[in-house]
């Protein structure tokens, strides 16, 4: 299922849902080499390396320090995340040590938020963001509306770390973040109608419960198959989307805001003859 859009109008228009978009695309197109390097094994090596050097590596938050300045231990997460042998990888520490000296583990937390992995990533990632966040701004409000998003990212980092405390594999992307905004819509709109592509074709109204509740559930089936490999063949962060969207879900649901109350009905017409 893809949604396209929802049946849901808003009060006033979503300025932070749209700056957060041009953010992340600004990011894509300007900073990460998305458009600066000529070759795919060239583009992708450049990508590759951008993302050592900036993106969160759960190795580098839980440790306190970069892997190029791990030791052996980064070597080792290095060794086993990839299947490389000891000499590439401290061939690959040594080249981080000089490419990226001094990056900040720290930083790569929240800069992580602002990554996307190629075309497909960050225009799916921005097509769910514009959908269901311009509704949850709304509600929101603005001020609150961006720290709601920026902590729901913090909670989808922080399960993806508890889960994969000593993964060197580089994780990046808003999608966390976008979970959390997914988890409130959920809380707030349950029977909003979302026009819906099933098999990428046919489009269906769906309530909003059947569309998020089932992206939830596909993502918590796939995070827990992905608990007995060591490394993640599919490139989904599947408990950074767990992560956001229960943070997202609960804290809406502690925050006391509930669906909208439908209007009533309007008065019947008075019978005729009468006048008032």
């Amino acid at each position: 299922m893809l949604p396209i859009r929802d049946i849901n109008p808003t009060r006033r228009f979503a300025w932070v849902t749209l700056g957060l978009i041009l953010a992340n695309v600004a990011v894509f197109l300007l900073w990460q080499p998305t458009l600066k390097s000529s070759g795919a094994q060239q583009s992708q090596a450049a990508q590759q390396a951008f993302f050592f050097c900036h993106a969160e590596i759960p190795y580098e938050v839980t440790h306190h320090t970069s892997l190029a300045e791990g030791g052996a231990g980064a070597e080792q997460a290095i060794e086993h995340d990839y299947g490389a042998d000891p000499e590439e990888a401290a061939a690959l520490q040594a080249a981080l040590a000089q490419t990226c000296p001094n990056k900040s583990w720290l930083l790569s937390i929240l800069v992580a938020m602002f990554l996307h992995g190629g075309w497909l990533h960050i225009a799916g990632n921005m097509l769910y963001l514009w959908i269901f966040g311009n509704n949850v701004e709304d509600r929101l409000g603005r001020l609150r509306f961006i720290l709601f998003y920026l902590i729901g990212g913090l909670a989808a980092a922080g399960l993806e770390l508890a889960v994969s405390p000593s993964s060197a594999i580089p994780s990046l992307g808003a999608s966390g973040a976008i979970a959390a905004i997914l988890g409130s819509y959920l809380v707030m709109f349950p029977r909003a109608r979302v026009v819906t592509l099933l098999f990428f074709v046919l489009p269906v109204e769906l309530p909003a419960i059947i569309v998020l509740g089932g992206w939830f559930v596909l993502q918590l089936f796939s995070g827990v198959g992905q608990l007995g490999t060591h490394v993640n063949g599919s490139g989904v962060a599947y408990w950074a989307h767990i992560g956001g969207f229960a943070f997202g879900y609960l804290a809406t649901r502690l925050l006391g805001l509930r669906p909208p109350r439908a209007a009533p009905p309007p008065p019947p017409p008075p019978p005729a003859g009468w006048s008032h």
